[in-house]
């Protein structure tokens, strides 16, 4: 067994504290992988205070993992010690089902492993990246480049994927009108991929005091969703929608604002579900959809595309001490945009 060490919630109530555990020795296709960063999901804070309902303890969280391989099984083909690489939000899936060999393995019909608080096919409970190291499954790991700063590449396992799918999926592109809910870690990764794709994008925010930042990463417009005025003007006018927030929120304001057969894409996952005014959608033929992270090639295809146009997210680095804090601090949006944990911190815990 390896030896590991991380950060881990022993309950819904307790904060995050330092945790001794062991994960599996490499099978013939794993990959071995230190730890040198890891971003701070909004889902990290929901599962480890167990507001999904489905929480396991004890529970090492994080799922936007980069470091350097240290050991390969002996059938792996991709990777080497050395090379640097990523693991996302999960690490294993059934690979037989249709979802999955359409290579949408986030699918899965049999049910995908969670990079942490599942239990694997080895009956062992999955732990994530707040750690000095992962085991997975070649299939599940990443090629990045080393032109990316690291840190700021972490977040595109979950963020980037979880943004960059659905807007390739709907086709976003020059010509179409796209909207972007909320300014957050997912929101400023969905604001700079559409702005790369060549679309038209508009940032909606409840904080004029984020007007300037949207323009910076890409917004050719910024709309203030508490105005009704400025809601009102732009009434049937998307193509797309993509809303990023994982609040309660009111969505019937947005999907008035999509043109006939338009779609709104949610991507936040609010621990309540909405009220939905079925007259937006019923009168004007609109979409109500839905997209979670996206498959391996998908997102081995976005990693790349990220190192052709050098693109990665705006981080806060911390140390793996201040996690906890930083938890407080996404509750209440007090980072641009997101948290990334320098791992080598650890060795100091």
């Amino acid at each position: 067994m390896i030896q590991s060490h991380g950060y881990a919630a022993q309950q819904a109530t307790t904060p995050l504290a330092p945790y001794k555990f062991t994960r599996r020795d490499p099978k013939e296709r794993d990959v071995v992988v230190e730890i040198d960063y890891c971003g701070v999901c909004h889902s990290d804070i929901h599962s480890v205070r167990n507001e999904w309902q489905n929480a396991i303890y004890p529970m090492v969280p994080g799922h936007e993992i980069i470091g350097r391989v240290t050991a390969v099984g002996n059938k792996v083909t991709r990777f080497k010690v050395g090379d640097r690489v990523g693991v996302g939000v999960i690490v294993d899936s059934c690979r037989t089902c249709p979802s999955c060999k359409a290579n949408e393995e986030q699918y899965c019909e049999v049910g995908i492993t969670l990079t942490y608080g599942a239990y694997d096919k080895y009956g062992e409970l999955t732990q994530g990246g707040y750690s000095n190291n992962i085991v997975a499954d070649e299939h599940f790991v990443h090629s990045v480049s080393t032109k990316l700063d690291p840190a700021g590449v972490a977040p595109l396992l979950c963020a980037g994927i979880t943004t960059y799918s659905p807007l390739r999926h709907w086709k976003v592109g020059p010509g179409k009108k796209v909207g972007i809910v909320g300014l957050g870690g997912l929101g400023h990764m969905a604001l700079k991929f559409a702005h790369a794709f060549g679309a038209h994008v508009v940032q909606f925010t409840t904080s004029e005091s984020k007007i300037a930042d949207a323009k910076r990463l890409g917004a050719d417009d910024v709309v203030i969703s508490k105005d009704p005025a400025a809601m009102k003007k732009e009434a049937n006018s998307f193509d797309f929608i993509l809303d990023t927030v994982s609040a309660v929120h009111d969505l019937n304001a947005y999907l008035a604002l999509l043109k006939r057969d338009a779609t709104y894409c949610q991507v936040g996952l609010p621990d309540r579900p909405p009220m939905i005014n079925m007259g937006n959608l019923l009168f004007k033929r609109r979409a109500m959809s839905g997209s979670i992270i996206g498959g391996m090639a998908q997102t081995q295809e976005m990693l790349d595309y990220c190192a052709e146009h050098n693109i990665v997210s705006d981080v806060e680095i911390i140390p793996i001490q201040k996690v906890n804090e930083a938890f407080e601090r996404v509750i209440k949006a007090d980072v641009k945009y997101r948290f990334v944990i320098d791992m080598a911190s650890l060795k100091q815990a």
